[in-house]
């Protein structure tokens, strides 16, 4: 069997073609295309959520802490296990990322945790939809309310996934999405923004196009902002990839299934979907028992001809948190750091066949 990698977009000919159109065309910057794209995922979302693309899903939550006005003194709860850039951005705004830890079971924020991190000084939430499953986002939004905090959820890796039938990021303030290559659809590097505020849609506007708001038919400056735009030829591509999103989906639930089945390893944790929730599947994570050594599992798998890597990072952990703050994860954040140490992503995109992960099912069974 040939060597199976981690992850693969699904990028064919059709989209080739999109793209190809729009570079022929000499117009390559931000315009009708970006235009449709943000129609079309406001439609899908079936919201009055207004939807931004931009350069990168990190550039969405930047965006969004920008338009709250959140900075130095504030402080930002987000979990302590996630991609590092949904800390990156609280401190690039000079706030202050104040850690939860997660459930073991789901990866996702502890909620029953959550209060106990609030203080005076908390002005948001930023709960994560990790590898594209909801987090608790119904007690998230409860206990933002009670608090008064805005709410940004970083859905990077869960356009699609549900909690009670309704979209994330379509909860809070703000709702994030990335388009990177290992998600379902993608433009290289990208972003969406999604946001139900006239006042915030306005300021976002502004802030992705270097602060420049057209008055009286005239470009003025009005903002220190930033050029976070997409470009037209990468909306192009997702615009075409979003006619078969759907299939996508579905693809990667019945192969998930066959993992669910077919790992049969009590040294092997699997991933847990709650009964109210749905599950995109960006990433199939498992849990390997303490008693493994992931990172040698890792290097056995890849001889074996099958692409794996960790999750995502226990994020206090990391040089530079760790440096400034700190925090001792063993103690303080015990599931992150399981998570981090133990977890192992496992390939899953809708071109693997059920022979292959098969395949995979049967090597993971022998750790």
């Amino acid at each position: 069997m040939n060597f199976i990698p981690l992850a693969s977009p699904d990028i064919n000919d059709y989209d080739i073609i999109a793209v190809s159109d729009v570079l022929k065309s000499g117009m390559l910057v931000q315009g009708k295309n970006v235009d449709l794209l943000e129609k079309n995922i406001s439609t899908y979302l079936s919201s009055n959520y207004l939807t931004f693309a931009v350069s990168n899903g990190t550039a969405t939550m930047h965006l969004a802490l920008l338009a709250l006005g959140i900075g130095p003194g504030d402080e930002v709860i987000v979990p302590a296990f996630s991609y590092i850039a949904t800390a990156n951005v609280v401190e690039l705004v000079g706030a202050k990322p104040i850690f939860v830890d997660i459930d073991e079971h789901t990866f996702n924020i502890d909620v029953t945790k959550i209060q106990n991190a609030i203080t005076k000084h908390t002005k948001a939430i930023i709960p994560v939809h990790e590898f594209g499953l909801a987090c608790d986002i119904f007690v998230v939004m409860e206990i933002a309310k009670e608090n008064k905090l805005f709410v940004i959820e970083d859905a990077a890796c869960a356009l699609g996934a549900k909690q009670g039938g309704q979209f994330v990021g379509t909860f809070g303030d703000f709702g994030s999405f990335s388009l990177h290559p290992r998600k379902a659809i993608s433009s290289g590097e990208g972003g969406l923004l999604t946001t139900k505020s006239l006042e915030f849609a306005r300021k976002i506007n502004i802030l992705r196009n270097h602060g420049i708001e057209i008055i009286d038919g005239k470009m003025e400056f009005v903002e220190a902002g930033l050029n976070y735009r997409m470009t037209d030829f990468q909306a192009a591509l997702v615009n075409n990839q979003l006619k078969r999103f759907n299939t996508i989906i579905s693809k990667k639930q019945e192969l998930s299934e066959i993992y669910l089945t077919e790992i049969r390893n009590p040294k092997v944790k699997l991933p847990l979907v709650p009964k109210d929730r749905n599950h995109t599947w960006q990433t199939f994570h498992i849990l390997l028992d303490e008693s493994v050594n992931r990172d040698k599992v890792i290097s056995d798998l890849k001889l074996k001809g099958i692409g794996t890597n960790y999750g995502a990072q226990c994020i206090p952990m990391q040089k530079y948190y760790l440096n400034k703050y700190g925090l001792n994860s063993l103690q303080l954040f015990p599931n992150s750091l399981k998570a981090y140490k133990q977890g192992l992503a496992i390939p899953m995109y809708e071109k693997l066949s059920n022979e292959q992960i098969i395949y995979i099912s049967r090597e993971l069974s022998k750790i």
